[in-house]
C-alpha cells in the first residue's frame, strides 16, 4: 500500500511539473499523443523544462535529488540545458532535524553526546542528499567534523529504486528515444553509486587510501579519519578549514595564484588516474576547498569520498596510450587501439574510424579551455561511438564524469588553461616510468623474493615428482635432475642478464636522454 501511495505521488508530481511532455511527446502511439494534450490542460508550463525537472526532483525528496545529481554528469545522455539545471542540485538539500542526528550518533556509540564530544554544534554546516555534517570537538581538544547518515535511508532507497526501475522499463518500452537513453542502465548505475555512499566506513577507507596516495605531492589536503569514532552511519574526521573553490573572487583577494591552482587540479587528476588508478570521482565544487593557512596556502582540500573510481593496470595503459595519441593527433593510432582492445568490432575499417575521430577532436586543439567544451567533445565522441557500435566500458563512466568536473573547475579558475599542453608532460613522464628501465628494475625487485624462495626448492620438488611419475627409474631420474640443474643455471643467467640489460638501459637513457613522445 505504501508503494502504491508513493507511486501515485510520483505520478502527480510528474503531471504537476509537466514532466510528461518531456517523454510523452516522443511516444509514437496516437493515443499517447492525445493524452499529452489532455494532461497539459490548465497547467502553467512557461518555466524551462530543465527548471521544472529540477523542482520536481527536489519535491520528491533526497533520493530523487541524488538521482538528479548523478544524471547531471551524464551529458552524453542528456540535453545540455537539462544537465546544467540538474547540476544546481549539488547544494540544495535541506537538513534534517539536529535532534535526530544526535539520536543517531548516541545510538551508534552507546553514549550521550556530551560523553562523546566536548562540544557539538547542533546547527549543521553542510547538508547533502545522503548525509549532513556538524562541527564538534573531541575530549582531547581536536576539532572534528561529524558526518551523519540521513535516517531510514536504506528502506526509502529500496522503495524508490524499485519504482525507478519500473518507470525506466515503461520509458524504454514506449518511447521512441527510450532505448537510446538507456534508462535501465542509468538506474542500475545510480543504484550502485547510492549503495556505496550509504556505508560511511567505506567512505572513510576511501579517504584513508587517497590520503596515503597523495602524501608527498604537496598539492592537496585530505582529512584524517578518526577511526575510533567511525561507524557505518556516523563518520568523524579531522576538521578542515578552507574557502569553497566556487568563491573565486575571495580566493583572488587572498592572493591565491588561480592559474597555478588550475594547473594543480589537472596534475591531481592525472596523478590519481594514471599513477594510482584510484581517484576521487565526485569532484563537484561543493566537495573542494582551498586552504588559506600560511603553512598550506593555495593547496586544495578534498572532501566527501563516498564515490571513488578505480582502474586496472590494463585500463591505465590503454588510456595513457589513447591520451598520448590524441595529444600527437595520431588519430589512426587511436582507431587502432579501439580495434585492438575490442571496443569496436574487428571488421571496422581503421580509416573510417580514424576520420570520424579526427572530425570530433581536431577543431578543439590549440584552443584555450574557454573556447572549448569537453562536454561537447565527449558528446560528439559518444555519437560517433554509436555509429561504430563502440562498447562503452563501465569502469570508465566515472572517469568521464570526473573529467567533466575537472573541465568545469578549470574553466572557473583559469579560462585560458590549455588542458592538453598541461597534461602532456605528465603523461610523457608516466609512460616513461611504465616502459623504461626503472619499471623493469622495480618488477625484478618485486619478484626477487619469489625467485629466491623457488630456486632452492626446485630440485627437491622435482625429485619428489619424478619419483612418483617414473616409478623409481634411477637412470631416468638422474638424467632429468641433470636437465633441471641446467635449467636452474639458465634461470639464474636470465635474471643476471635482465639486471645487466636494465643497467644498460639506464646508462643509455642518461647518455641519450630518451624521449618517448
Amino acid at each position: 500500500m505504501t508503494r502504491l501511495f508513493r507511486g501515485i505521488f510520483i505520478v502527480w508530481t510528474v503531471l504537476r511539473f509537466g514532466l510528461d511532455e518531456l517523454v510523452l511527446s516522443s511516444f509514437q502511439q496516437p493515443w499517447l499523443r492525445r493524452l499529452t494534450r489532455v494532461v497539459s490542460v490548465g497547467r502553467n508550463l512557461k518555466a524551462p523544462r530543465g527548471e521544472r525537472l529540477r523542482e520536481a526532483l527536489e519535491s520528491l525528496g533526497p533520493i530523487f535529488v541524488k538521482f538528479g545529481q548523478v544524471m547531471s554528469t551524464r551529458r552524453d545522455l542528456l540535453p545540455i540545458d537539462i544537465a546544467n539545471e540538474l547540476a544546481k542540485l549539488q547544494d540544495r538539500v535541506p537538513p534534517f532535524d539536529s535532534a535526530v542526528a544526535i539520536a543517531i550518533i548516541e545510538k551508534a556509540f552507546g553514549r550521550t553526546i556530551s560523553q562523546i564530544f566536548a562540544t557539538f554544534e547542533r546547527e549543521p554546516v553542510a547538508s547533502a542528499s545522503i548525509a549532513q555534517v556538524h562541527f564538534a570537538t573531541l575530549p582531547d581538544g581536536r576539532e572534528v567534523a561529524v558526518k551523519v547518515l540521513r535516517p531510514d535511508m536504506l528502506p526509502a532507497i529500496e522503495k524508490d529504486l524499485a519504482l525507478m526501475r519500473m518507470m525506466a522499463g515503461w520509458v524504454e518500452g514506449l518511447s521512441a528515444d527510450g532505448k537510446r537513453l538507456k534508462p535501465r542502465e542509468v538506474v542500475a548505475e545510480f543504484d550502485k553509486y547510492l549503495h556505496d555512499e550509504l556505508d560511511l566506513l567505506r567512505e572513510a577507507a576511501n579517504a584513508a587510501q587517497l590520503r596515503r596516495n597523495m602524501q608527498g605531492l604537496n598539492l592537496v589536503l585530505i582529512p584524517e579519519m578518526i577511526w575510533d569514532f567511525c561507524m557505518p552511519d556516523v563518520l568523524v574526521m579531522q576538521r578542515m578549514d578552507g574557502v569553497p573553490i566556487s568563491q573565486t573572487q575571495r580566493l583572488r583577494d587572498a592572493g591565491v595564484d588561480m592559474k597555478k591552482l588550475a594547473r594543480d587540479g589537472v596534475t591531481l587528476f592525472f596523478t590519481q588516474v594514471f599513477r594510482d588508478g584510484f581517484f576521487h570521482a565526485d569532484m563537484h565544487p561543493g566537495n573542494i576547498q582551498v586552504s588559506l593557512a600560511s603553512a598550506t596556502f593555495g593547496r586544495y582540500i578534498s572532501l566527501d569520498f563516498g564515490i571513488v573510481g578505480t582502474l586496472t593496470e590494463v585500463d591505465k595503459e590503454y588510456l595513457a596510450q589513447n591520451f598520448s595519441a590524441f595529444f600527437q593527433r595520431d588519430y589512426k593510432r587511436v582507431a587502432e587501439l579501439h580495434i585492438e582492445s575490442g571496443w569496436v568490432p574487428a571488421s571496422t575499417r581503421v580509416d573510417e574510424l580514424e576520420a570520424a575521430i579526427r572530425a570530433c577532436c581536431e577543431p578543439y586543439f590549440d584552443r584555450p579551455l574557454k573556447e572549448i567544451s569537453l562536454g561537447m567533445v565527449l558528446l560528439r565522441l559518444f555519437q560517433t561511438s554509436r555509429r561504430f557500435h563502440v562498447n562503452i566500458q563501465p569502469q570508465l563512466v566515472l572517469l568521464q564524469k570526473t573529467l567533466l568536473n575537472i573541465e568545469g573547475l578549470g574553466r572557473e579558475l583559469d579560462p585560458d588553461l590549455d588542458l592538453w599542453s598541461t597534461a602532456k608532460p605528465f603523461l610523457e613522464k608516466w609512460m616513461l616510468e611504465q616502459v623504461g628501465p626503472e619499471k623493469l628494475l622495480a618488477q625484478l625487485k618485486a619478484e626477487a623474493p619469489t625467485y629466491a624462495k623457488l630456486l632452492p626448492a626446485l630440485p627437491r620438488l622435482l625429485q619428489q615428482y619424478l619419483k612418483n611419475q617414473a616409478g623409481g627409474n634411477r637412470r631416468e631420474l638422474q638424467e632429468l635432475l641433470q636437465e633441471q640443474r641446467r635449467t636452474n643455471k639458465l634461470l639464474q643467467s636470465l635474471i643476471y642478464g635482465g639486471l645487466g640489460f636494465a643497467l644498460g638501459l639506464l646508462t643509455m637513457q642518461w647518455v641519450l636522454r630518451i624521449r618517448l613522445f
